[in-house]
């Protein structure tokens, strides 16, 4: 039995609707699917029935977007309470964070020449989490860019012209919502950073794992983060990040956590 306990819907950044993603995961022969949009878990109760309805195992998840002393990472939330007031509060806190994000890079990307609206964008994403691939696919549709990553490349990215900072809640924040919601916090895609520092930090506040298996971690770097797990006593998880069709290809089935894992995140919540 193998888990992909990283993966997103059209109610993020991703292009699947849950019931796409989990038929995706049983062609792949997953037998526990997370869902781990960014900044909500509006999709979840969906997919939660999209997987019973294919024998699949379903954790709810979120990935938050998170800032430890000026540096941005994600953490992934899992076994979460979808009915945990304070975390429904905070997302949406985020959500709107996001909107009104959206708003300032289109109107940047105007006094560039690039002639989009905040409702192309807002209406392409259909969701109340909506990022810059939705921006950069609006790009795309309308001919200012031949594909996501060159939006990104020319206008979208850190330090770019249309780039926007945003607001984030801290680290110490995010994982004290991710317990009181009854969940686990993990580091993701931690081989992305190059800031292996900010690990003994996260574990002082309470990080409870890390994402060593991941589509962008080589085989080195996942043993490297392996090891790192076991010195900090730290649980280890895996997914495949993926976004349907957003980036390339789908990543669904590039990465099978092996279901001992999962039972070892069930056992350190007793679930």
């Amino acid at each position: 039995m193998y888990a992909d306990l990283h993966l997103h819907t059209h109610y993020s950044d991703g292009t699947y609707t849950p019931e796409e993603l989990a038929e995706r995961g049983r062609e792949h022969g997953i037998k526990v699917m997370a869902l781990t949009d960014h900044d909500t878990i509006d999709g979840c109760k969906q997919m939660a029935i999209a997987c019973v309805e294919r024998d699949i195992e379903f954790i709810p998840g979120c990935e938050f977007t998170v800032e430890l002393d000026g540096f941005e990472l994600h953490l992934l939330g899992y076994f979460l309470d979808l009915q945990c007031a304070k975390l429904i509060a905070q997302l949406e806190k985020y959500q709107a964070v996001r909107q009104n994000r959206i708003h300032e890079m289109v109107s940047r990307l105007n006094e560039l020449g690039v002639k989009i609206t905040s409702d192309d964008v807002l209406d392409i994403a259909s969701c109340n989490s909506p990022g810059r691939p939705h921006i950069g696919r609006v790009m795309v549709a309308k001919g200012y860019c031949r594909s996501l990553d060159e939006s990104f490349q020319k206008y979208l990215k850190k330090g770019k012209p249309a780039w926007v900072p945003k607001d984030k809640m801290s680290a110490s924040q995010a994982i004290r919502l991710i317990h009181e919601a009854g969940g686990l916090a993990v580091i993701a895609h931690p081989g992305l950073y190059h800031r292996d520092d900010v690990i003994s930090p996260l574990v002082t506040v309470g990080l409870d794992g890390i994402e060593c298996f991941y589509t962008r971690h080589s085989t080195p770097m996942t043993e490297h983060y392996l090891m790192l797990a076991e010195q900090h006593a730290l649980l280890v998880t895996g997914g495949s990040d993926c976004h349907g069709d957003n980036k390339g290809r789908p990543l669904i089935g590039g990465v099978k956590l092996p279901y001992s894992y999962v039972e070892q995140m069930k056992s350190a919540l007793s679930v």
